[in-house]
């Protein structure tokens, strides 16, 4: 794997005036709640004082950001806005005249730029599936069919399908396809040459999710949005438009429903939310970019949690220890800490009660969750000091013993470890450029088989489909 590209000073805590023993106490906490934490890097006056990986998440490795891809849309129409090819009051059906249907409403006719960024439109709830079930080649068309219960710009409900349509607003005043868009204005000239966009079945990037980015390009985006959008002297991000896309436009309701997230209680800004402390990027399951100006922060989080637990330990935990730095013995005790960080691998023997440690099942997919179809043939055989796992025809996966191994039978590379625990083996399969995984029992005596995922991919439950590179799902726009 190529060597990841420095992108951020280094310093240690004292140094960046940060506590040690409190960014010690947010590990804790967040190990005390349970959350999955897959990276945690720490930016204070604009240098990292603290970062790991939990194993096999490593640094160099981009992550799904679900969610917080919307921050980056945002920033694609900001620049659309600033180069006067976009403004906040154009209206969808002039930018986009062919997607328009027959039986266009009066609202639907008046949604601007203004209101798929603050996802005031006024559909009562996210309107992906029904957008794309009403018209499964054509989403945009889909979003201006369906009905509205309130009246544009007064209320707030998260609506993915809004940034869909801003990323295919740039698109087509730019005349630039928005991945290729933000490599030449934003990630380039941070230096980060890894960004990878999941994509509809056309081709194009979702843009309201699918980004991977490393961890350190997560922090590095929060610094510019720390800095007014100036990057190495550089302003890559108009001033006018951090300040405009990261204050509060409205009012937002609970973001789940029978919840009091304080977090996303604040207020929603053009893609970002408003926060007790400062602002974030959100994406499922935990990835988060938050940015904390009045105390020269940010952090950068990915895991497989409550992101609202993340939000209270960082409030409790971490903010209480800035400006109040430990001794060099407490950086160093930290820092070996961070360096040690790791999920556990499967607990078990390397033996199996097979002949060759050899064991075969069934897939019974009536399993909640269930990542593979039903009637799947699995064979687990021994090699290489590990196992090599066959799923029927559809791929190979290399799983370690007391370790992690790494393969990519479709594109995307799997991470798996595993062990025999009485006449089953057990083998966990962790998708390490997302927050999910896959615990797979293969019962020997029972000659049956479960796949069952940790949390269930938002894109669908088939395994497969999550291995291949670039994922691609979803009819889309011709």
């Amino acid at each position: 794997m190529a060597s990841q590209r420095v992108l951020l000073p280094r310093s240690t805590p004292a140094a960046s005036g940060v506590s040690s023993r409190a960014i010690a106490a947010l590990l804790d906490r967040l190990e005390a709640a349970s959350i999955e934490c897959h990276s945690l890097m720490v930016v204070r006056h604009g240098h990292v004082a603290a970062e790991g990986w939990w194993a096999p998440y490593s640094a160099e490795r981009p992550h799904l950001l679900y969610s917080l891809t919307k921050s980056f849309t945002s920033v694609a129409v900001g620049l659309a806005v600033s180069d006067g090819l976009l403004s906040l009051d154009d209206r969808v059906v002039d930018v986009l005249p062919d997607h328009v249907p027959d039986n266009l409403s009066a609202q639907a006719s008046r949604i601007t730029v203004h209101h798929l960024l603050s996802m005031t439109a006024g559909h009562p709830g996210d309107s992906l599936g029904d957008a794309w079930e009403l018209e499964p080649d054509d989403l945009v068309k889909g979003f201006l069919s369906l009905p509205f219960t309130a009246p544009e710009g007064t209320r707030h409900i998260y609506d993915n399908s809004t940034t869909f349509l801003l990323a295919r607003m740039v698109e087509r005043v730019t005349g630039r396809a928005l991945d290729g868009f933000l490599d030449d204005r934003l990630f380039k000239p941070l230096g980060v040459d890894h960004a990878e966009w999941d994509r509809v079945k056309s081709g194009a990037v979702f843009g309201f999710h699918g980004l991977h980015l490393t961890t350190e390009a997560i922090a590095a985006f929060g610094e510019v949005l720390l800095r007014g959008g100036v990057w190495g002297g550089r302003q890559l991000v108009p001033h006018e438009w951090v300040e405009l896309a990261t204050r509060r436009h409205v009012a937002c309701e609970p973001f789940q429903d029978g919840t009091a997230d304080a977090d996303f209680s604040c207020g929603y800004g053009y893609q970002f939310w408003m926060s007790r402390h400062g602002y974030h990027g959100h994406g499922a399951f935990g990835q988060q970019c938050v940015v904390v100006p009045r105390n020269d922060l940010v952090v950068a989080v990915t895991a497989q949690g409550e992101s609202q637990t993340v939000f209270d330990a960082l409030w409790e935990c971490l903010l209480p220890g800035l400006d109040r730095p430990e001794s060099a013995e407490d950086d160093e005790l930290l820092a070996a800490r961070l360096r040690q960080l790791a999920l556990p691998p499967v607990p078990g023997s390397s033996a199996g009660p097979g002949p060759a440690g050899s064991v075969s099942g069934v897939l019974d997919a009536s399993a909640e969750d269930s990542a593979l179809p039903d009637g799947t043939a699995v064979t687990v055989d021994s090699a290489d000091g590990g196992w090599l796992v066959r799923f029927g025809s559809l791929f190979d996966v290399e799983v370690g013993c007391g370790d992690w191994r790494e393969s990519s039978p479709l594109g995307r590379p799997v991470v798996a470890s595993g062990a025999w625990q009485g006449s089953a083996f057990v083998a966990d399969l962790v998708l390490v450029t997302t927050p999910h995984h896959v615990r797979l029992v293969v019962d020997g005596e029972a000659q049956t088989a479960t796949a069952v995922w940790s949390t269930v991919p938002l894109t669908g439950p088939r395994l497969e489909l999550h291995l291949r590179s670039p994922l691609m799902t979803r009819p889309d726009v011709a």
